[in-house]
Formats: structure tokens, C-alpha cells, sequence
């Protein structure tokens, strides 16, 4: 579970980056990495609700 929390931190920092070099310098490519990892970080969240719920039960 460790490993997962490290998983969406890391793809969240790259999100929050680029996000912001899309909002701040209009940056095309880096809006599209920033949905890019958006999409994986929803991924990620779906595993972390998943695996989470199932700790909860033991």
C-alpha cells in the first residue's frame, strides 16, 4: 500500500507541474501530460480505494 501512496504522489507532482505550465505560460504539450496523468492518477485511486477497503477488513 506504501508503494501505491508513493505511486499517486509521484504522478501527482508531475500533474501539478505541468498543470500549471499549461495555466501559467499556455503550454499545449505540457496540458497534455498534465490529462495524461490526471488519467493515471484516476487509475491509481480506483487500486488505492480498492486496497484500501480490503485493509480495512483485516
Amino acid at each position: 500500500m506504501k508503494e501505491l501512496i508513493a505511486q499517486i504522489q509521484e504522478k501527482y507532482a508531475a500533474y501539478a507541474v505541468d498543470a500549471a505550465l499549461q495555466a501559467e505560460k499556455g503550454n499545449k504539450a505540457a496540458g497534455t501530460r498534465a490529462r495524461k496523468a490526471s488519467l493515471e492518477i484516476e487509475k491509481l485511486m480506483k487500486e488505492f480505494r480498492k486496497v484500501s477497503l480490503e485493509e480495512s477488513k483485516k
